[in-house]
């Protein structure tokens, strides 16, 4: 399983950005794809997470500002990330459990300045 995340980038603080998240390797749809992110210095966060039957999840500091959807066909969740602060400055990793084995991607860098 392979997960590959795109869209990070520079943007400044009020700004947005989309990334997203998809999956290979795979011939059904995945349970669960969930967005983390890990600053400099700092421990991995959970920010969402997107399952097949729609539901999702929130992390208290993006509820109302980010917004997790997905594509089951294509194994791929987006992230949109809208009234961008410097706190979300982080490099941004896509994370799902396939088989008892949870995979990671290489993540996305976002830097919002001020």
């Amino acid at each position: 399983v392979q997960l590959v995340e795109s869209g990070g980038g520079f943007v400044q603080s009020g700004g947005s950005l989309e990334l997203s998240c998809s999956a290979s390797g795979v011939n059904y749809v995945i349970g669960s794809i969930d967005w983390y992110r890990q600053a400099p210095g700092k421990q991995r966060e959970w920010v969402a997470s997107a399952a097949m039957d729609g539901h999702k999840l929130y992390a208290d500091s993006v509820k109302g500002r980010f917004t997790v959807s997905r594509e089951n066909a294509k194994n791929t969740v987006y992230l949109r990330m809208n009234s961008l602060k410097s706190e979300d400055t982080a490099v941004y990793i896509c994370g799902s459990w396939v088989k008892d084995r949870q995979y990671w991607g290489q993540g996305t860098q976002v830097t919002v300045s001020t």
